[in-house]
């Protein structure tokens, strides 16, 4: 059984005991938190667009690696360097309910 769900303006596709990384969620570090699927699907092949839920664990919280940013003009000796690193919130998924 695997749901795809929506969080941050992401969608993740998701199975029971796994973990993932999405942008930082409001939650305290081994939190339940519940998710809308967009759809579930079982091993059977039937699918369910918007119902069920998806529980989820909050594992931790921290920041991905640095992303580097350059801009530049040839010939108008104009160099930009911009870094940024996304918070994230680890998530295991619990349980996926049709």
């Amino acid at each position: 059984m695997f749901a795809v769900i929506k969080t941050g303006g992401k969608q993740y596709r998701v199975e029971k005991g796994m973990k993932i990384r999405v942008e930082k969620l409001n939650q305290e570090q081994g939190k339940k938190v519940e998710l809308e699927p967009i759809m579930v699907a079982d091993d059977k092949g039937n699918v369910s667009f918007s119902s069920g839920k998806v529980v989820a664990e909050v594992l931790s919280h921290g920041k991905h690696k640095k992303v580097t940013v350059f801009k530049y003009k040839p010939k108008k000796n104009y160099k930009r360097w911009k870094g940024h690193r996304q918070l994230y919130t680890e998530l295991l998924i619990k349980d996926i309910k049709a």
